[in-house]
């Protein structure tokens, strides 16, 4: 019998797969507060659906907690905490970041939630951890409409701060590889055109990325994930990711469309609004759909984000089972 990993390893190498991947991942908030929580509600989202690959959602937060930001969790949908406190206000906060190390206290529970995982899953399930881009990190730490103002108003403060975060990310995703994680989902929010030029992302996304993937190099299973609309597709040439994921059923390209402008893996298909609102036989029709666009090679069935938290155990039962 095939497993997880020899099933994503064949879609990435282009070769027939014995069904469609599927991937499906989501908050668990209360519980992401705590390493062993954590790591448990993740072992048994799997358990129950056995899905291909791993993803591991911790808050967003815990890249910048240590830093001094802070934040709360209010209830929303798709499982993220609000923020309630920034460290970034002036330009010149950008330059009093520090870089932290791997035994910081929130990156060391991370790491100590990736260890539970990895010891409980088994190496025949890909593992991958969710990593926030440095701008993404910036803008937690600053709030969005502060991260672009300075950028626009004091770039020089702001790629100081982006250095040290690229830094951070690097040195954490160097002891999570010690761990034995198979990739990482690599969260970038700020390639949307509503946000930032091609030229400021060049610009202020771009070199950050480069030095915070260096260690992701020896890795398989690395996602990139492009969040938003209007996305940069074009970015995927400068960036090197076995997988894309993005909101494919509500911004270009389709399915379709990528499948001739990406020779890794696409990741998508579902609506998010889908697996909360609809009934399952609308599930079985979107999945039949993107199986339909990309004749189930090089593809994985997910969504373009986190599953909402909202979304029923029935929906994702269907979702499963559709790939079958």
């Amino acid at each position: 019998m095939t497993t997880h990993r020899e099933r994503i390893q064949a879609s990435i190498d282009g070769k027939k797969t014995d069904r469609t991947p599927i991937a499906l991942w989501r908050h668990f908030p209360v519980d992401d507060q705590n390493p062993e929580t954590l790591a448990a509600s993740t072992l048994h989202f799997q358990q129950t659906y056995d899905f291909d690959i791993v993803k591991v959602t911790p808050a967003s937060s815990f890249a910048v907690k240590d830093w001094g930001v802070e934040d709360k969790w209010m209830g929303d949908a798709e499982g993220s905490r609000q923020y309630t406190k920034r460290v970034i206000h002036k330009p010149e906060d950008w330059e009093k970041l520090t870089v932290l190390d791997p035994s910081s206290p929130h990156l060391a529970g991370q790491l100590a939630c990736l260890r539970l995982i990895r010891e409980n899953l088994g190496s025949d399930t890909p593992l991958i951890q969710t990593i926030f881009n440095p701008l993404s990190q910036a803008k937690n730490l600053a709030s969005n409409d502060t991260l672009i103002a300075h950028i626009r108003q004091y770039p020089d403060a702001v790629k100081k701060g982006l250095e040290t975060i690229a830094k951070t990310t690097a040195k954490f995703i160097e002891a999570a590889n010690d761990i034995g994680i198979d990739g990482i989902f690599y969260a970038v929010q700020h390639a949307q055109a509503n946000l930032l030029s091609v030229d400021e992302y060049t610009n202020f996304g771009l070199p950050y990325d480069q030095q915070a993937l260096i260690p992701t190099k020896d890795l398989w299973c690395n996602m990139l994930h492009l969040h938003g609309r209007d996305v940069y597709f074009s970015l995927l040439r400068l960036l090197n990711f076995q997988i894309v994921n993005w909101h494919d059923r509500e911004t270009h390209p389709s399915l379709a469309e990528a499948h001739s402008l990406f020779k890794g893996v696409l990741c998508g298909g579902l609506r998010q609004d889908t697996l909360v609102l609809e009934d399952q036989a609308k599930v079985k029709e979107e999945a039949a759909d993107a199986i339909q666009q990309t004749k189930s090679h090089r593809f994985i069935l997910g969504t373009g984000c986190v599953v909402p938290i909202t979304a029923s155990h029935g929906n994702l039962i269907t979702a499963r089972e559709s790939v079958e």
